[in-house]
C-alpha cells in the first residue's frame, strides 16, 4: 500500500509589499486613474494575509487518502470485502473504516463529491446517481466476479488472472480489469469534476457577494481567507493537495497521488507535451493571484487554460492507452493489452467530465462516452478478447479530433 501524508493543510505567502525588488511581490504602474496593481503570478503557490496562511484545501487532501484506500482494497483478496469497501466510498463521520485514523473521524466521504458538481450534475441528478452508483457496482464486480477466480486462469468469457510480463492482472470474464475501470474513471468523476465544473466555476467562484466580499476583504467566518479564495485553493487541491511541497510541486509531479497528478507526471513525460504541467501550475498561481488582486477577467482565463490543459491530459491518456491496447493485440499478448485498455476505459469514462472553455460544456456527452465504451466490447462475444486494432484505432482517432494532439503524439511517449 502507498504512504501519504496524513491530512494536510496548505501553507502560504502572499506579496504585502508593492517594491518590484520583491519576486514575490505586486508591482504598481500609474495609469489615468491613479494607482492600480498590475496582477503578476508569485514564485510558488504561496500566499498569506496579515502574516498567516490565507490557502486550505484539507477537505481535497482528505478524498485523494480515502480514494488511495479504497483502491488498494481491489487487490487485497485476503481481506478486502463488499461492504468494507462501500463503507469507504460512503465514509460516515466516527466510522473505522480506513487504515489512517484522521480520515475515520473526517466527515468527508467520496460518494458526495463524485458527479456533484454545480455546472453539470446540480440540475442533473439521474445522471449523477447513475455515476455513483457506477463505481458501486465497479466493487461488486471485484468482490463477486473476480476475487472467487483468483487462481483461475482468465479466459473468453472466464473471469481469473492473465499473465502481463512479471505482473500478474485479474479481469472479468469480458477482460476488464474493475481496478482500473475504478481508479481512472474516479479521477475524472471525482477530482476533475470537482476542480474544473465546480471550483473553477463562475458558479462557484462568484456565488452570491462572493465578488464583493472578496473586493471588501469580508473573510469566511472563523477563517483567514475570503470563499471566492478558498473555492480556487480547493480546485488547486485536487491536483496537488498531497504533494510533498504542497506549495511547490513540480518537482515530484507523478509521485504525489494515484489520480490527476500521477498523469500529469506522465503526460509532461512525453516530449510532445512538456511544459504542461507548468503551465497549469502557473495559471493557477495567477488565478490566485487574480483573486486577490481583484481582477476577475483574468482569473477566468487562467480558468480556462486549467480546465483546456486537465482535459487534456485525460484525453491523451484515453488515446495512449488504446494505442497501447493495440500494440498488444497486435502482439498476441492479452495480459499487457487488457491492462492498457483497462485504463484506456477509465480515462474514456473521464471524457465525460472534462470541460471545453469555448462552451463551458464537456468536451464528450454522456451518449459519446457511452458509445466508445460500447464499441470497446462490440467486436466480438467476449468483450476485449474479441476487440481488434482497427476498432481501438478508430476510438483513437475520435477522441484527438476533438482536440488539437493527434494520435501518433498521444500514442507513444516519444
Amino acid at each position: 500500500m502507498k504512504h501519504f501524508p496524513k491530512l494536510l493543510l496548505a501553507t502560504a505567502v502572499v506579496f504585502a509589499s508593492c517594491s518590484n525588488d520583491d519576486d514575490n511581490t505586486t508591482p504598481m504602474t500609474d495609469d489615468d486613474q491613479g494607482m492600480d496593481p498590475m496582477i503578476e503570478a508569485p514564485l510558488t503557490y504561496n500566499f498569506e494575509r496579515n502574516g498567516e496562511t490565507t490557502v486550505s484545501f484539507s477537505g481535497q487532501t482528505t478524498r485523494i487518502l480515502m480514494a488511495e484506500e479504497l483502491v488498494d482494497d481491489f487487490k487485497d483478496f485476503d481481506n478486502a470485502t463488499e461492504a468494507a469497501m462501500l463503507a469507504k466510498y460512503t465514509h460516515e463521520e466516527g466510522q473505522d473504516n480506513f487504515e489512517n485514523a484522521d480520515l475515520n473521524a473526517s466527515d468527508k466521504n467520496i460518494r458526495s463529491k463524485t458527479a456533484a458538481s454545480r455546472d453539470y450534475f446540480s440540475a442533473n441528478a439521474t445522471e449523477a446517481t447513475a455515476i455513483k452508483d457506477q463505481f458501486e457496482q465497479y466493487i461488486n464486480v471485484q468482490i463477486t466476479e473476480v476475487f472467487p477466480n483468483e487462481l483461475v486462469a482468465a479466459a473468453p468469457g472466464v473471469a481469473g488472472q492473465i499473465a502481463d510480463g512479471s505482473s500478474t492482472r485479474y479481469v472479468t470474464g469480458q477482460g476488464l480489469e474493475m481496478d482500473q475501470a475504478f481508479t481512472k474513471g474516479l479521477m475524472g468523476a471525482l477530482m476533475a469534476d470537482q476542480m474544473l465544473n465546480n471550483y473553477l466555476g463562475e458558479a462557484v467562484l462568484d456565488e452570491g457577494d462572493n465578488r464583493a466580499n472578496n473586493d471588501e476583504g469580508v473573510l469566511a467566518e472563523g477563517k483567514n481567507y475570503t470563499t471566492m479564495e478558498h473555492k480556487w485553493d480547493e480546485a488547486y487541491g485536487y491536483l496537488f493537495g498531497t504533494s510533498q511541497n504542497l506549495a511547490n510541486p513540480l518537482p515530484t509531479v507523478g509521485d504525489d497521488d494515484s489520480f490527476l497528478n500521477k498523469y500529469l507526471g506522465r503526460v509532461e513525460g512525453d516530449a510532445d507535451f512538456a511544459g504542461i504541467a507548468q503551465e497549469i501550475y502557473d495559471a493557477f498561481k495567477l488565478g490566485r493571484a487574480a483573486i486577490v488582486g481583484g481582477d476577475y477577467d483574468l482569473r477566468d482565463e487562467q480558468a480556462d487554460i486549467i480546465q483546456q490543459k486537465v482535459s487534456e491530459i485525460i484525453a491523451i491518456r484515453a488515446v495512449y492507452y488504446l494505442q497501447q491496447g493495440k500494440n498488444g493485440i497486435e502482439a498476441e499478448d492479452f495480459g499487457a493489452a487488457f491492462h492498457d485498455i483497462s485504463e484506456g476505459w477509465g480515462f474514456i469514462y473521464s471524457l465525460r467530465f472534462t470541460r471545453n472553455p469555448s462552451t463551458d460544456d464537456t468536451y464528450f456527452t454522456r451518449a459519446e462516452v457511452d458509445g466508445i465504451l460500447e464499441a470497446l466490447l462490440a467486436d466480438g462475444a467476449n468483450g476485449l478478447w474479441d476487440v481488434t486494432p482497427a476498432t481501438l484505432d478508430t476510438l483513437s482517432e475520435q477522441i484527438a479530433a476533438k482536440f488539437s494532439f493527434t494520435v501518433a503524439q498521444a500514442g507513444s511517449t516519444d
